[in-house]
């Protein structure tokens, strides 16, 4: 039987909806079998956490299935410092292998996905240990694409994620700070990063003040409905930016993170020069608020999935 990895049950349903329940499944099943595969082949332990990333797991049905065809793939990777993955040589081993695990993993859903490139640096990562990115395309054209941004510091999926907004914050202040005022790019851009501002906040809201939630909420709501229908119209874009950017939704959050981290003396906005330990740390009185919420998502997805597979025909 070939060796690969695979979730318990298709990502890919024949209507080409994703179950983003196995999809995030199927991620940490690939990082056991690299590692697994590591050690086996290459003599190296190398032990790996990943799951999935991205704003799709959060437009979802109860059961997992997201509301819209999902066009791009997205994981976090997390890799332990200080290995024999410092040396290229292994670290090439390493990729190689997750080459292998997604196409593999993947050609049961009809996808025949292919290595575009990989090493390319992730921005306001740290610049001393780069987070680095792999990038597959599929011939098939089931998907665009699937990306995975892999990040130096080993911890659970749920820390990494929220560390992961510390670059969301940066790319926000870019676009939101009000010193240099509203920016004004290609609609197609604008539209990637109003799914960031989505992704930043569900992930940090349970860490906000309820004033602030009060005045964000019904803005996030909005996008997301739009995400649902289409967001397309170039127009109603640049509407959704400026109530985005006339909102403080970036403050908002900005100040979540900027209070936590601010207190061990770390500047979220200088997170390139931050010393490598503290790559994909989170403080306490986040993991306290956050972790919780984050496993929710699964862990609901997966009991409405037994119940329904319990309840008799």
């Amino acid at each position: 039987m070939e060796d690969f990895p695979k979730a318990s049950s298709p990502v890919l349903g024949v209507d080409n909806s994703t179950n983003l329940l196995y999809l995030h499944e199927f991620f940490e099943n690939v990082a056991q079998d690299v590692s697994q595969k590591m050690s086996r082949v290459y003599d190296l332990d190398i032990p790996i956490t990943s799951g999935l990333w991205g704003g799709t797991y959060l437009i979802a049905t109860d059961k997992g299935k997201c509301k819209r065809r999902v066009w791009r793939f997205y994981c976090i990777v997390n890799l332990p410092q200080n290995t024999p993955l410092d040396q290229h040589e292994n670290l090439e081993c390493l990729i190689d292998l997750y080459r292998e695990g997604f196409a593999k993993g993947f050609k049961s859903c009809g996808m025949a996905l292919e290595l575009k490139e990989w090493g390319g640096q992730l921005p306001y990562s740290n610049k001393k240990k780069p987070s680095l990115t792999l990038h597959m395309v599929d011939a098939n054209k089931r998907i665009h694409w699937l990306r995975a941004f892999f990040v130096w510091n080993l911890v659970s999926w749920e820390e990494s994620t929220i560390y992961d907004t510390i670059r969301l914050i940066n790319i926000l202040k870019e676009w939101l700070d009000p010193a240099h005022g509203p920016v004004l790019r290609d609609p197609i851009l604008t539209r990637f990063f109003l799914q960031d501002v989505i992704i930043a906040y569900r992930t940090l809201e349970g860490a906000c003040k309820p004033k602030f939630l009060e005045q964000a909420e019904p803005i996030i709501e909005e996008m997301t409905l739009h995400f649902l229908l289409g967001l397309h119209n170039h127009a109603l874009i640049r509407e959704l930016y400026s109530k985005v950017y006339d909102s403080g939704i970036w403050k908002g959050l900005d100040e979540v993170l900027g209070e936590a981290y601010g207190k061990t003396g770390l500047d979220v906005y200088g997170v390139g020069g931050w010393p490598v330990e503290k790559i994909n740390w989170v403080p306490d009185e986040l993991k306290e608020k956050l972790v919780p919420p984050l496993q929710r998502i699964f862990v609901n997805y997966k009991a409405n999935l037994d119940k329904k597979s319990h309840q008799p025909a």
